[in-house]
């Protein structure tokens, strides 16, 4: 059984957008700007910098200072993305947050696409921004990244077994009762494994969960922060996800 949306998402939820940004500095004004824009009120945007060297932070400081909404979480070094989130959503959580989004700060996702998510939300708990289900496409990727991709959501959705076709994705709406049931305390992974995982626990805590699609590009200016590494992390965190709950039952399953 699914959970029952207890804050009506058309009018009144206060909406938090969370922006984790690492030297971000050509991109930070005009993501902030393109949110405002898109992101109805009441809204807070939170602007989550580990200490980026190039100048993102002051920025950000700037941007706070001209509007209301937007206010920023600064971090004493670079920990990582899922690090920085679950900073980000404490920090939404204490504010008051109704429903927190997550989206990268570099246009990789599309500030236009906040509408769509935030109205997947009258009917869902956990909707995502999906590249990988009818409508949605990836633009401006070479072959192999695009087989690392869709490779790694093949193997989360199949070593899961859930019914998700993008785990891995990074754009997404959240409940706070989401946020609330998924334990953030006991994540400890950083890149596409944090977005694997707090999917995945919201889907076997019976949250019912929206793909709704997207087209990800990607980014405009600066440098991905795709290693090696955030691969290897998901390859052997993925299926520790699943001997973690071995034994509790089928997750449940989404709805599309």
């Amino acid at each position: 059984m699914g959970h029952v949306p207890a804050v009506p998402t058309e009018e009144g939820a206060n909406v938090w957008l969370v922006l984790p940004t690492y030297n971000e500095a050509s991109n930070l004004e005009p993501v902030v700007a393109a949110a405002r824009e898109h992101l109805r009120q009441p809204r807070r945007i939170l602007i989550v910098d580990d200490s980026s060297p190039d100048g993102t932070g002051e920025i950000a400081e700037r941007l706070a200072a001209s509007h209301q909404d937007v206010s920023v979480l600064h971090r004493p070094r670079k920990e990582g993305l899922g690090p920085a989130y679950i900073a980000g959503f404490r920090e939404a959580l204490a504010g008051g947050a109704d429903l927190v989004v997550q989206m990268d700060a570099d246009f990789s996702h599309d500030p236009t696409d906040l509408p769509r998510l935030l109205a997947g939300a009258r009917d869902a708990d956990l909707v995502l921004g999906s590249r990988y289900v009818p409508g949605g496409a990836v633009e401006d990727w070479g072959p192999l990244r695009r087989f690392i991709s869709r490779g790694g959501c093949a193997y989360a959705r199949t070593m899961l077994g859930v019914d998700v076709h993008d785990l891995t994705g990074g754009f997404k709406v959240l409940r706070r009762e989401v946020l609330e049931a998924i334990d953030l305390a006991s994540i400890s992974a950083f890149g596409y494994a944090f977005q694997v995982e707090t999917s995945y626990r919201a889907i076997r805590a019976g949250f019912r969960v929206l793909e709704v699609p997207i087209v990800f590009r990607d980014r405009r200016v600066g440098q991905s922060k795709m290693t090696k590494g955030i691969v290897f992390e998901a390859a052997w965190r993925v299926p520790a996800m699943r001997l973690s709950t071995w034994g509790g039952g089928a997750p449940s399953q989404s709805g599309r």
